[in-house]
């Protein structure tokens, strides 16, 4: 019987270690969630309408790091959405602007190509392709007819990871598991039209 009880214990002790073991492995495997989070927005009456300048901090978290870095492309979209508040009734829609992005990693060049409509650039780093993302410097949204001066809009925008353009076993990741999810913020403000210059 006490031998009975001193091998229960020892294999207790063992299923015990081996638990730990596992457990702290875990935590230092552990990846983190991304986010991409608005830090500032703004729109500037042009000569021809109004212009959007936004930035973001961008991080993608250390899965979809990695895995950009392995040749995987990632596909970001910039959407921005301007609305008339219209009392006692639904906002009246103004504008729709989406600019979208394909970041890969070139195994060959081992830079980061970033392709946006007709326009490529490379980058030595993804932390540079990535402030470059996250940075909306004078971008045409709206003509100046749109606009009434003197009416109050409601903007919006937002910068995110288009999952569905990732290779399908990423999908399903960036769906059941959270390590690969990159959350993004959608920044609003109210807009008061002035005369375009």
């Amino acid at each position: 019987m006490t031998a009975f009880f001193t091998r229960c214990c020892k294999n207790a002790r063992h299923s015990l270690f081996a638990g730990l073991w596992c457990l702290w492995l875990l935590l230092c495997g552990m990846a983190n969630a991304g986010s991409i989070v608005p830090t500032h927005a703004a729109l500037t009456p042009t000569e021809d309408g109004y212009s959007l300048s936004a930035e973001f901090t961008v991080d993608l978290g250390s899965r979809m790091e990695s895995a950009a870095a392995h040749g995987v492309p990632l596909y970001f979209s910039l959407d921005f959405t301007l609305e008339r508040t219209v009392r006692f009734w639904l906002d009246e829609h103004i504008v729709t602007r989406t600019l979208n992005y394909r970041l890969a990693f070139s195994s060959l060049t081992r830079q980061y190509r970033l392709t946006t409509g007709s326009l490529n650039q490379n980058f030595a780093s993804l932390e540079d392709a990535l402030r470059v993302i996250g940075r909306i410097a004078s971008l045409p949204v709206a003509e100046k007819s749109a606009l009434k001066p003197g009416e109050t809009y409601q903007a919006a925008v937002r910068l995110a990871l288009d999952r569905s353009q990732l290779p399908k076993p990423f999908q399903v990741d960036a769906i059941t598991d959270r390590d690969w999810q990159v959350e993004a913020k959608t920044l609003r403000w109210k807009f008061v039209a002035t005369e375009a210059k």
